[in-house]
């Protein structure tokens, strides 16, 4: 029936598109449309006779033309999205819902199997690694985990996982997951609005049609109305321009940020904790649930200032008032909802002394409320209190108004919450109430469960700059200052920790209050004193960490400590402080360093003294003095250490293979340095949206991972369009956040021991360098790439996209391959279905590990990809991104958009990229013994094929207008005139259209 209902609601979304088309623009753009889309192949592909059919028909269409057929594949592909994603989300809540009922009857069935559940705690896959003929661990159970808890717990209750060990993770559970907003985000949000409206006319139309298009319930007019309400939606959508009309502000893109807090996640999160608990009790009734906040969020936007001039200390500072903004106009409405429900009266309930006795106090300092309210809420105790509680609200909100404009806060002695912390102490107390007296409240727990989550602050916000601003900014100071012999910046590594590490010593101001210094350097003192202001206004909690993106040696961390030392962030007389220095390594030669810097850091005294929360909490024998007052207790969890690790740079940098093969084996060793030190690690994963940039499905990427880098713990990015692709639905949202946590819950209790296998690892690292010389062959040695890059993409029309605040390359400005930064470099491929950082140098070092023994060596491949979740992982990304790739749309770009005196060097690199495609799509088939890309996943198939058969003709009109762009630029720079019949900005604008419709249909940017 699923089935079903995906084909007719394709079939309804067809009707109306080509409806509102044929209003707009007439019968004969629909029939253009309708005749380039069957020039395709079967499979979605290009094939050289639709090439030229397609150019022919192409060419003769005027620039309107052209911009109304590229509109109108854009508008088909985001309607399409719309279908998939409501599918996704039915197909989610059905399973859900089906896994919960065979879990509840599978444990009424099963009462008496609790007998067998072991309380030791002996390892449990001890041995797995030593035979590898061994039945994998994942075949002991009949029914496989799916990512859901319903699915998770009676898998973990039949593998006799002692209870004693879920209950210790659970106990610890910390996912944090950090939004970011980095310049994939193509859609404006004025569309994303649109399509919210389709969403909700879609779910109408389900209530009043089955899965057939008959009428399911109501009448039948009511069905056909909801049909023309969607027409109507449609059309104005149509008349909405797609692309951002500005460049959007550091602001502009918090506000976006906040947009799925306020849509989706600040009342969905608590259906996450229920659903949580409740699947563990019905498996585990006597173990405890996790905290309410074990899936918490973090945010970089307005705080990441690395390559962003725009984020500059105010900005920061007016982010954070603006998430307190959003949160607590949640929590007033909230309020005033209880208000509305606990009508609870003195005549017929009693109430407990401590409300009593804080309505009293509250009297004393609100006497204007109880002036206002006291005889209407005279029995109504609750109702009282809450308006109370409703005036301090909305007085912390006038407050942080205030604030956000750096205004002096009127009446700065009206009762107010300092922090959520108050605020939930009193929501508690009325709840206490309501149980011993018998009650509940639901909508009262909900927004308890919230202000646990979210505090005042709704997100963590997490500070990122690059390793060489802060070298330079304390070069520029210690130069002022005279105090060292030769520029800080030429000092040997061993002479900057040693100068660092004494400095760090001692609490003498290095820094004075004034700056004399440049702007560079001054914006790197005062996000450090921001830091601290904030700290001191939000609390501790809303800024804790700081991330030194480009991190290469000791010295870069102990800069940002002393940095922080200046700004009252660290204290070294007693090793305390109130920010996470977070080493981010992304380059693969980086990888491979962050080993001996972080033992390096750990053998630091005064560092390991800060992680464990001061040097008194280092000592392991110490005499209590009497008369000496305690040391203060650190903000910070004790022993933690949080890394970053890139997978954008790494795989720019070394290719697909080899970054992910690095970061892999960076974790193992990470965790094991840490382990030997006392040190709990937290990996943070910097993920994008494309394969390239380490995404792809979070559930299989976190089962790869090694089983001891994780540890119930993990921190991911979520970039871009992944944010509208898994939180504009609610249902979604959910799964998306359960299949994260389940994830995590299952590789800390289940390690396979695969990892462990050294055989195994040799091989993986000779085909990961076999692999990174192949890829940095083409990308680095190849004379003719950098021109053919930029030739042949639309990378220089996709910097001039408005979709973010953070310029396309780094400050050095060179239209080189350095300068440019990851995402527009996977974007640009993207577009002209290549896709190569996500597959290039995978098949030519299978190849030559296959040559070697071919019969045995496929065996071995081909066991490796069935029984060890990292290798699997590897393979299933570069099938996915594989099945994406068009060779020959791609030809038709270098065909098309090469210069004459180019096209024969052209033709040689496209030809090297060409062999290498069909290479590694034949291994990975061999590999994966399918016929087809993604026979393993029918649903992923069917729809990469549905897109590619429009995203062709997409890239057809593409082409068309980026060569007509470049013709008039061109002609303008050799004789200052355009001989065109259109203007540079209605081509540039045809083309930014195309790129818009191209990444909707690939569901991917960067």
């Amino acid at each position: 029936m699923s089935e079903l209902f995906l084909r007719h609601r394709l079939q309804v979304v067809e009707e109306l598109w080509e409806s509102v088309l044929r209003q707009e623009c007439g019968q004969n753009m629909v029939d253009l449309l309708r005749q380039l889309r069957d020039l395709c192949s079967p499979e979605g592909q290009a094939t050289n006779d639709q090439a030229s059919s397609a150019v022919k028909l192409i060419e003769q269409l005027n620039i309107n033309e052209a911009i109304r057929a590229a509109r109108a594949f854009a508008l088909y592909f985001q309607l399409i999205n719309i279908i998939e994603q409501e599918y996704e989300q039915r197909q989610q809540l059905s399973r859900y819902e089906a896994e919960t009922e065979a879990t509840d009857a599978e444990r009424a069935s099963n009462v008496n199997y609790s007998s067998n559940q072991r309380e030791d705690d002996a390892p449990v896959s001890k041995g797995i690694a030593a035979d590898l003929l061994r039945k994998n661990y994942l075949e002991k159970a009949q029914v496989k985990p799916k990512g859901t808890f319903a699915a998770l717990f009676p898998y973990l209750f039949k593998l006799n996982v002692p209870p004693q060990q879920i209950q210790r993770l659970i106990a610890h559970l910390d996912i944090r997951l950090v939004f970011t907003a980095h310049p994939t985000e193509i859609v404006r949000h004025t569309i994303r609005d649109k399509q919210r409206q389709v969403v909700q006319l879609l779910q109408k139309l389900d209530a009043l049609e089955n899965h057939s298009g008959a009428t399911a319930g109501g009448y039948a007019w009511e069905a056909a109305d909801v049909r023309e309400q969607l027409l109507e939606e449609i059309r104005l959508w149509w008349r909405t321009d797609e692309l951002h009309q500005f460049k959007p502000t550091v602001l502009d893109e918090v506000d976006y940020a906040l947009h799925y807090f306020q849509e989706v996640l600040f009342d969905g999160i608590p259906q996450l904790y229920k659903r949580f608990k409740h699947t563990l009790s019905s498996t585990f009734p006597w173990l405890e649930p996790p905290s309410k906040n074990f899936c918490s969020f973090g945010s970089w936007v307005g705080s990441d200032r690395d390559g962003n001039p725009s984020v500059t200390p105010e900005i920061t500072w007016q982010t954070a008032c603006y998430q307190r903004k959003m949160v607590l106009g949640r929590y007033i409405q909230s309020v005033k909802n209880l208000i509305e429900l606990l009508s609870v009266s003195m005549h017929w309930s009693d109430v407990l002394p401590d409300l009593l006795e804080s309505l009293e106090l509250d009297q004393s300092q609100l006497s204007e409320v109880y002036d206002a309210l006291a005889l209407r809420y005279r029995q109504e105790p609750y109702r009282l209190k809450l308006a109370y509680v409703l005036k301090r609200l909305e007085n912390t909100r006038d407050r942080n108004l205030a604030l956000y404009n750096r205004e002096t806060p009127k009446n700065q002695d009206s009762p107010l919450y300092l922090s959520g912390d108050d605020f939930l102490a009193e929501l508690r107390m009325i709840q206490r109430n309501l149980t011993e007296t018998g009650l509940s409240c639901r909508e009262l727990e909900n927004l308890i469960c919230q202000v646990e989550i979210f505090g005042f602050n709704l997100t963590q916000l997490d500070i990122r700059q690059e390793s060489s601003r802060h070298a330079d900014a304390l070069n520029e100071i210690l130069q002022y200052l005279q105090i060292l012999p030769q520029p800080y910046n030429e000092l040997s590594e061993e002479q900057r920790v040693a100068w660092l590490t004494g400095e760090l010593q001692t609490r003498r101001p290095l820094i004075p209050a004034e700056l004399p210094f440049s702007q560079k350097t001054n914006d790197v003192i005062e996000t450090f004193r921001v830091v601290r202001s904030l700290q001191q206004e939000f609390g501790l909690k809303i800024c804790q960490t700081y991330i030194i993106s480009m991190c290469r040696d000791v010295s870069d961390v102990l800069e940002v400590l002393l940095l922080g030392k200046e700004a009252r962030l660290f204290d070294p007389a007693i090793a305390v402080g109130t920010i996470q220095v977070v080493p981010l390594f992304e380059t693969v030669e980086d990888l491979q360093r962050s080993r001996s810097v972080m033992r390096k850091l750990f053998e630091l005294p005064l560092y390991r003294a800060l992680l464990a929360g001061g040097y008194e909490q280092t000592k392991t024998e110490s005499v209590v003095d009497e008369n000496s007052s305690p040391a203060p207790a650190s903000p910070l969890p004790p022993n933690l250490q949080e890394v970053m690790l890139g997978y954008s740079d790494s795989n720019k940098d070394s290719g697909f293979l080899s970054s992910n093969w690095e970061i892999h084996k960076a974790q193992k060793s990470l965790q094991q340095i840490a382990e030997n030190y006392d040190i709990n690690l937290r990996i943070f994963h910097g993920r994008g949206g494309s394969v390239g940039r380490g995404g792809g499905p979070a559930y299989e990427a976190i089962l790869a991972q090694p089983g001891h880098s994780i540890n119930g713990r993990i921190k991911i990015t979520e970039q871009g369009e992944v944010l509208a692709s898994k939180y504009s639905l609610l249902d979604l949202a959910l799964y998306h956040m359960e299949t994260i946590t389940t994830a995590v819950i299952q590789a800390s209790l289940l390690r396979t021991g695969f990892d462990d296998i050294e055989p195994w690892n040799e091989i993986m690292e000779e085909l990961a360098v076999r692999s990174r010389q192949h890829y940095r062959a083409l990308i680095y040695e190849q004379p003719d790439f950098v021109d053919f890059f930029h030739e042949v993409t639309p990378i220089e029309e996709i910097s001039q996209l408005q979709i973010s605040s953070r310029p396309a390359r780094r400050p050095s400005g060179k239209k080189d391959l350095s300068s440019l930064r990851a995402i527009p470099w996977v974007f640009s491929w993207t577009q002209t279905r290549f896709l190569l950082p996500s597959w290039y140098g995978v098949g030519t070092a299978l190849q030559e590990f296959l040559n070697e023994e071919p019969e045995e060596h496929l065996k071995l491949l081909r066991y490796f990809y069935v029984k060890w979740p990292f290798f699997k992982m590897v393979i299933s990304k570069a099938e996915m991104t594989l099945a994406k790739v068009d060779m020959q749309m791609a030809h038709h770009y270098v065909q098309e958009l090469s210069k004459p005196e180019d096209q024969l060097r052209f033709a040689k690199v496209f030809d090297q990229i060409a062999s290498e495609f069909y290479l590694t799509r034949d291994l990975v088939l061999k590999i994966t013994d399918h016929n087809q890309l993604l026979d393993g996943d029918p649903v992923l198939q069917r729809s990469v094929q549905l897109r590619n058969g429009t995203i062709v003709p997409l890239g057809f009109i593409q082409v068309s207008l980026l060569k007509r762009l470049r013709q008039s630029q061109n002609t303008t720079a050799t004789s200052g005139v355009i001989h065109s019949r259109y203007s540079k900005g209605e081509l540039l604008r045809g083309a930014l259209l195309t790129i818009n419709g191209i990444a909707a249909g690939m569901r991917n940017t960067g």
